[in-house]
């Protein structure tokens, strides 16, 4: 549980001058219970979300039940372009793991110039059981800290957070385990599956996305199959899923399937993704 003892409340300073005070929200539940935990004890905190134009509408309805919850504004940012234009500076190659050029146009350089040359201190929502380093500034002008690391606070404290505020999870947590666009390459098969069923229309687009070339050249989501080729093995990627959620309910069988749901991807291995997009 949240330790409920006085935080510590004095607000960093970067040298001499004003000091701006930002908090990214992905539309995920880390930084929405951030923007919880930190309303009160940062007062002149500035709330910003970057906005792809390529996110679920689930994440739009959380980010609007948030701002009007905690009776904050929440400034979008934007690229100057969307992700189709970057799609062609980058001759087609969709962004991956090993390239994520998505988030470095999409959602920092955005975040970047909505700072400018500012002194900012930006809290990320890194918790404490998280091995993840979170956003690095480019920037010298921005420094980075992490109150939930600070605090001890974990993902029980997170949930905790959130369902006592009244605010509780995202929608998406039901069929999804991350915040970020609709065809995150952070995705697992069933997740993919699952955008299938949702937002047929959102996987008709992250498909027109993808090229397979006559030579053999390949610009797909997945480096094994194009989505066309994942969907059209629908019902075993589910039955394998659901083999999965079985075993994992036999073994937890006091958690919820929500968790057991989550508990499942995560044994699955793959990267835990961006942080500047899921947190």
């Amino acid at each position: 549980m949240v330790n409920n003892t006085q935080q510590r409340s004095a607000q960093p300073q970067v040298g001499k001058k004003a000091v701006r005070h930002i908090l990214g929200i992905s539309g995920g539940k880390d930084s929405a219970a951030l923007a919880i935990y930190m309303r009160d004890k940062i007062p002149n905190i500035e709330y910003f979300f970057c906005d792809t134009g390529e996110e679920l509408e689930e994440t739009y309805a959380f980010i609007e039940r948030l701002e009007a919850r905690l009776g904050i504004k929440v400034k979008r940012l934007a690229a100057t372009q969307g992700f189709r234009y970057f799609l062609e500076k980058y001759n087609d190659f969709l962004p991956s793991p090993q390239s994520r050029w998505c988030t470095v146009q999409m959602k920092i350089k955005p975040l970047e110039e909505f700072i400018g040359d500012d002194e900012a201190i930006s809290y990320v929502a890194i918790r404490a059981d998280e091995e993840r380093k979170g956003y690095v500034a480019t920037k010298d002008n921005i420094k980075v800290v992490f109150p939930f690391k600070e605090a001890g606070i974990t993902k029980a404290d997170v949930e905790h957070i959130l369902e006592e505020s009244g605010i509780g999870m995202p929608e998406y947590y039901k069929w999804r385990s991350r915040s970020g666009c609709y065809f995150c390459f952070f995705q697992r098969k069933i997740e993919w599956v699952r955008l299938a069923e949702k937002h047929p229309e959102l996987f008709e687009k992250a498909k027109s996305f993808e090229k397979v070339l006559p030579d053999g050249r390949r610009y797909t989501w997945n480096q094994d199959e194009s989505l066309e080729e994942l969907i059209a093995r629908k019902e075993k990627i589910i039955a394998e899923h659901e083999k999965r959620m079985k075993l994992q309910k036999q073994r937890k069988p006091n958690k919820t399937l929500a968790e057991v749901f989550e508990g499942v991807l995560d044994g699955e291995g793959q990267d835990e993704g961006c942080v500047v997009c899921h947190v």
